[in-house]
């Protein structure tokens, strides 16, 4: 309601729309405020709670509906809880930018589409509502789209998801193949029936969706890029949709992933490499908001690690920590990133410009902004008792369990270790260049609205408690799962503060943090220590260039998609118009020798079928007078109609 009522009044109204996108995700986050209170207050007697809604049945197995259960419930609160605080700091944000009406029924719509992908209760909705989100990101990234590089991001991004979803489709027809439903729980109940030859392959297929729309190797390239649109459409990316769209897919495909061991290591392996080899991208970056989308990447990472480990370890009979703490990264790094970009938005939009070389000493002008994003560089680097400590060690003490069965997993452990000191080390960079040392800027930095720095307060309140106060509702667990509290929190804690390998994984984020604050803060060590030398230059060079894979796609477009590309056009205009219009004697011939087709048959099968719809095309557009009331009857005509449709099949089916 909220995407019409922009693009039809957005004109008219306060900031282009705006009351419609925050009064329509507001009313969604009170709804889902108390779905959470309602599913946890029944899941705190004990057990989990599952609630299923089938709204409507087409054909057997496909169908519908919502499923409500614990992860659904805390995504739902998550999602519409930042969406709400982004669209808020968009009012001052996009405040000179034209286009206002179409960004914020555009923001409308992309929630709507999370909200719809965590909420669905089978794999052929959750598709729909996905593709909803591929569409939105496509125009939200291209949202200035006079900008040559702003288009080619929207495109790349589109393009590239796409091939996670051929994958993702080829699966959910496989399960229904198999299961002949696309219900969630039904295949959950049933992921130990499936044949012994689908199950490596079925959970990959869908891993694969994953891989593209959460950014994971080797379909990472498209995210760096998507920082083109505006901040805040970055941070919906990053933070409350899209990117964590396929953790959410990876998490429903638990139960089809831990029956392999094969896919189990696959998504741990792409994971744990994932966040390595992002994490070394954003060493080297100069814009701050290309730093923050390798931080997604290597993050995302992290959370498949644990998935991945997790369901490797439930498979041999222990009990699902990786999930659970997989999941609690998810939230932590939504609060903590969701911070992190609206910073930087709120960074850029006072200096104008994304180059972290024409910042510093921004912190006596934006002591809010400056103080905030020091709390979300703390939490994603891990100090204790930042909410990103918890979840990140969790996930890596699960990954480390995971390698006293199989050295594979200890490898990825290692990765995510040396992850961790990369992740401080760059974060710090950022802080440290971006607020301390000698102005840059051309011009005076200016103070942020207020409807900026509000919701910086409340995600760096967030960031700050969000993981200890989950220790003292007995670990991530009982929100994850709604469990009965047992009062376990105390040992817990003693049990992460005792263990050698928290002490590791401090050690190495403060050993990250100082490097940084040596280089770039006190500028006792030359930063040009790391290209002074042949070696470390090649790599500095390699990795500015991002590993040359941005390259490498864009020579497999040239090479070998537009060389087919050729091919397809020359058969169409030599062999099919050929035949058609008499021209090519090769086509003739064919068309003469199968008996088949004549030359006016031929002529109605393609070009008949053109000038039909080129026909129709004009016709349709007769009626388009631009006469807003006629569109409005002609809706409430269709909804009527929808409705009329509805009330005789209950009544011919008898329900």
């Amino acid at each position: 309601m909220a995407f019409l009522l922009s693009i039809l009044f957005g004109k008219k109204v306060w900031e282009g729309g705006a009351p419609f996108t925050i009064g329509a995700i507001g009313f969604s986050f009170v709804v889902s405020l108390y779905l959470f209170i309602d599913v946890l207050g029944q899941g705190a007697l004990g057990g989990g709670v599952q609630v299923e809604i089938i709204a409507f049945e087409w054909i057997p197995g496909i169908e519908i509906g919502l499923l409500i259960d614990n992860l659904s419930a805390l995504l739902l609160l998550l999602v519409s809880f930042l969406c709400l605080l982004i669209a808020i700091y968009s009012a001052g944000y996009m405040h000179d930018e034209d286009g206002k009406p179409r960004y914020y029924a555009e923001i409308a719509l992309f929630t709507a589409g999370m909200l719809g992908t965590v909420s669905a209760n089978n794999f052929f909705q959750l598709l729909i509502f996905w593709e909803v989100m591929g569409v939105c990101s496509y125009l939200l990234i291209g949202f200035w789209y006079k900008k040559p590089e702003a288009a080619s991001a929207a495109k790349k991004a589109f393009l590239v998801t796409r091939i996670g979803d051929i994958l993702f489709l080829i699966g959910i027809i496989v399960l229904f193949v198999t299961f002949n439903t696309f219900n969630i729980l039904e295949i959950q109940e049933s992921a130990d029936q499936i044949p012994v030859h689908l199950v490596a392959i079925v959970p990959l297929l869908l891993f694969g969706g994953a891989v593209g729309k959460s950014a994971q190797f080797p379909l990472h390239v498209w995210l760096p890029d998507a920082m083109e649109g505006p901040t805040t459409v970055s941070a919906l990316i990053h933070a409350a949709t899209m990117v964590k769209a396929g953790v959410y897919l990876t998490a429903r495909s638990f139960p089809l992933i831990a029956n392999s061991p094969d896919a189990t290591l696959v998504v741990a392996v792409i994971g744990g490499f994932t966040a390595f080899f992002a994490a070394t991208m954003a060493l080297v970056a100069m814009d701050i908001k290309r730093v923050l989308a390798y931080s997604t990447i290597s993050q995302i990472g992290y959370m498949m690690l644990g998935l991945g480990a997790g369901a490797y370890l439930y498979h041999h009979g222990h009990e699902a920590l990786g999930y659970t703490f997989a999941i609690f990264h998810l939230v932590n790094h939504a609060f903590f990133k969701a911070l992190l970009f609206l910073g930087s938005g709120s960074v850029i939009h006072s200096v104008g410009t994304n180059d972290m070389r024409q910042m510093g000493g921004l912190h006596k002008h934006m002591k809010i902004t400056s103080f905030t994003m020091l709390i979300g560089a703390l939490s994603i680097a891990g100090i204790p008792p930042l909410s990103g400590f918890w979840s990140k060690d969790g996930i890596l003490e699960v990954a480390f369990e995971a390698g006293m069965n199989d050295p594979s997993f200890l490898i990825i452990w290692i990765l995510g270790i040396i992850t961790a000191f990369m992740t401080a080390f760059y974060m710090f960079r950022l802080w440290f260049f971006t607020f301390t040392g000698e102005k840059r800027s051309p011009g005076e930095p200016h103070k942020s609205p207020k409807s900026m720095t509000i919701p910086l307060i409340i995600l760096a309140a967030f960031a700050l408690i969000s993981g200890i106060l989950t220790f003292f509702m007995d670990g991530f667990g009982q929100l994850v799962f709604f469990e009965q509290a047992h009062g376990h929190a105390v040992e817990e804690i003693i049990h992460v503060f005792t263990n050698p390998l928290t002490f590791l994984s401090i050690g190495m984020a403060g050993l990250g943090i100082g490097l940084a604050y040596l280089i770039y803060s006190k500028r006792s060590i030359s930063s040009n220590v790391f290209v002074s030398s042949k070696g470390t230059k090649a790599i500095h060079n390699m990795l500015v260039k991002r590993y040359g894979m941005d390259w490498a796609y864009r020579m497999f477009g040239l090479k070998i998609a537009y060389g087919f590309a050729k091919v397809a056009d020359f058969f169409d205009r030599k062999v099919i118009d050929g035949v058609v219009n008499g021209t090519a004697k090769g086509g003739l011939l064919v068309g003469k020798a199968s008996g088949f087709f004549d030359q006016k048959g031929i002529d109605g099968a393609v070009n008949g079928i053109s000038r039909g719809i080129v026909g129709g095309g004009r016709s349709l557009r007769r009626s388009q007078t631009g006469n807003i009331q006629g569109y409005l009857a002609a809706v409430v005509l269709g909804i009527c109609f929808v409705i009329a449709f509805a009330w005789i099949y209950i009544k011919i089916t008898g329900g």
